[in-house]
């Protein structure tokens, strides 16, 4: 098995959405705010070589969207899906499975192309991975939620025949990768935990965005149940630092991967690194 950091792009989002009741004097700290109090943050997506499958993890929010809807998010860097592919020698024909954590934009956009007056599968050799509970959750969604799904990265993918789902009662998509489930972010995201290397890796989706967010009560004001979050993050860090789990994270802008330790305020970061470097 062999990994693959795959680094989609930046974008900003409000920094008082993504640290809920936090104060700015306190974030503002951890990942500084620009004058419009917009704090840059990663798409970082994880692809999975496992013998003849290429598997990959959420893929950014894509290109298909307007102009007016970019301009909400301030997308900037250097990093595409296509290129971080390239720099690890694949393409997007070589992806047999997409697994999707969950299908809030920044997740799932790259799924779907526009190809003039056609959405088509970013993958067509792939088939892509939701679950039935989270699935009727983003093609249903409440008012509340409902601009973080958008039809055009969701419904292309049920259309072209490509979508399974994942057993949640299972636990496992494959050998070497079981999925955790949890419902506070959305309902039922899925956090693929992959054996690699004799170390479990987890990655963290947006239970934990970032490093940032490890202290129990940084939970996201985009989060619908953030008591739910809460107990999630409570259980899973403790968890994971009893079992010197690596944590994958997504959305911080400098640390993709740290261990944890316990310490007089709580779990905290232990050692932060690139994956390649395991």
């Amino acid at each position: 098995m062999n990994l693959y950091t795959i680094n989609t792009g930046n974008f900003k989002l409000d920094g008082g959405a993504m640290f809920g009741v936090v104060p700015k004097s306190i974030w503002n700290k951890i990942n500084p705010a620009d004058s419009n109090n917009m704090c840059t943050w990663a798409m970082r997506c994880l692809l999975i070589e496992d013998g003849n499958r290429l598997i990959l993890i959420d893929n950014g929010i894509g290109n298909k969207q307007d102009e007016k809807f970019f301009g909400h998010y301030y997308l900037h860097g250097d990093d595409t899906l296509e290129k971080s592919l390239a720099k690890n020698g694949f393409n997007r024909e070589d992806i047999t499975d997409v697994i999707l954590t969950h299908l809030h934009f920044d997740h799932c956009g790259g799924s779907i192309l526009r190809e003039g007056e056609k959405l088509v599968p970013a993958f067509k050799n792939a088939t892509y991975w939701s679950n039935e509970r989270h699935w009727k959750c983003a093609t249903q969604p409440n008012e509340r939620e409902k601009a973080s799904f958008l039809k055009d990265n969701i419904l292309p993918i049920q259309e072209s025949g490509q979508l399974k789902f994942v057993e949640e009662k299972s636990g496992f998509f494959s050998e070497n990768i079981e999925v955790i489930h949890a419902f506070g972010h959305t309902d039922s995201m899925m956090l693929p935990k992959i054996s690699y290397k004799g170390k479990k890796i987890v990655f963290m989706a947006d239970l934990l965005p970032s490093v940032g967010h490890l202290p129990i009560p940084y939970v996201m004001a985009y989060d619908m149940f953030p008591l739910t979050t809460l107990n999630e993050k409570k259980s899973f860090l403790t968890q994971a630092q009893q079992n010197d789990f690596v944590l994958f994270f997504e959305h911080d802008p400098y640390i993709e991967c740290c261990t944890l330790q316990l310490t007089e305020k709580g779990i905290r970061s232990k050692d932060s690194f690139n994956l390649n470097e395991l």
